[in-house]
């Protein structure tokens, strides 16, 4: 990926506890001690912490509520691979390996990309306001 990129080890955590200072930031344990994720229900190492859960094995943080990270409105939102087929997120958007492996080849950080997830009908009819691409390719609107 031509985005920045960061392993993620068994102290890495995002935190999603509305009253904590480090609100919609991901935070090393070895930094900020053990006391300052508790609560958090976003360990960034599922695999370790849930049940061998490889969700977060690949994917990429979704700047949502990146500035200020206001309290309630929305954190740890990233863009990672599915449980399973059709499985809901608590707000991410969760693809299959095959599906995340072309768009993290893509992301370039030097292209300012901006991930937009709309219904078709929606982009089509925001696309000129809010100068998005054409969509060229079937795959491209899934």
């Amino acid at each position: 990926s031509g985005l920045r990129y960061r392993a993620m080890n068994a102290a890495d955590w995002c935190i999603d506890v509305n009253e904590s200072p480090l609100y919609n930031r991901i935070v090393s344990t070895d930094d900020v001690g053990v006391e300052a994720v508790k609560g958090s229900s976003e360990p960034m190492r599922r695999d370790i912490h849930v049940d061998g859960d490889q969700r977060y094995r690949e994917g990429f943080v979704i700047e949502h509520n990146a500035d200020g990270a206001v309290a309630n409105g929305g954190s740890c939102i990233f863009a990672h691979l599915w449980k399973a087929p059709g499985e809901a997120t608590a707000g991410c958007t969760a693809m299959a390996p095959g599906s995340m492996a072309p768009l993290l080849a893509w992301l370039d950080a030097r292209r300012q990309p901006v991930f937009v997830e709309l219904p078709l009908a929606q982009y089509a009819q925001l696309r000129t306001a809010w100068n998005l691409p054409a969509i060229d390719q079937p795959e491209q609107a899934r």
